[in-house]
């Protein structure tokens, strides 16, 4: 099975169900299966470490599941148009897979929920391609021709998919939304597939 690393921060809910959404479009390609894992929260005062498996979600990532994955969806909430700083802080922590280049030449997508429509969900998308385009990773966003992209009156972009929650992150996936996530799970299986074919 080739496997696609299904990597994501949640704070309260959003991108662990994109996550959930993309991980099915992975598991849809034949011969493909999405591992799903996520990275824990910081502080800026930390009293308790925490724990290697969190009480609920998916298993916290360590840097053996970027060395055998074929592909990476990568997903975080926006944080003042920028990545969530558990997910930053994970990604720094890769600098030995950047030197052996352990990433260069898999392909990657990433995604992202916002708290407002217009609360940076494109800018936070490019800033996690960033650390990825370090790594010689293969960026995909998702294309036009898929209906969803030009109907959306949610989320959804050509950087990647992406949710409108809410303020109370009280707003449930729309289907359009849901159908972009599980797209773009499927698309980056499809090309980890031919790139290690």
């Amino acid at each position: 099975m080739t496997e696609i690393l299904v990597l994501y921060y949640s704070a309260h809910g959003s991108v662990r169900s994109m996550a959930q959404l993309v991980a099915r479009g992975v598991n849809q390609v034949p011969g493909a299966a999405a591992r799903l894992r996520s990275v824990p929260p910081v502080a800026p005062r930390t009293a308790v470490a925490e724990p290697p498996v969190p009480d609920d979600g998916a298993p916290y990532a360590g840097l053996a599941d970027l060395e055998q994955c074929a592909g990476l969806a990568l997903g975080s909430p926006t944080r003042f148009g920028n990545m969530a700083a558990p997910m930053k802080h994970f990604l720094d922590t890769t600098g030995a897979l950047w030197a052996k280049g352990t990433l260069v030449g898999k392909p990657a997508a990433v995604f992202t929920s916002t708290a407002s429509l217009h609360g940076g969900q494109e800018t936070t998308l490019t800033s996690m391609m960033t650390p990825l385009l370090h790594h010689g990773m293969l960026i995909l966003g998702l294309p036009y021709t898929l209906p969803e992209l030009n109907t959306t009156a949610s989320g959804g972009t050509p950087y990647g998919a992406s949710h409108w929650a809410g303020a109370n992150d009280d707003q449930p996936l729309t289907e359009t939304e849901r159908t972009l996530c599980m797209a773009l799970g499927k698309r980056l299986a499809e090309t980890a597939l031919k790139l290690s074919a």
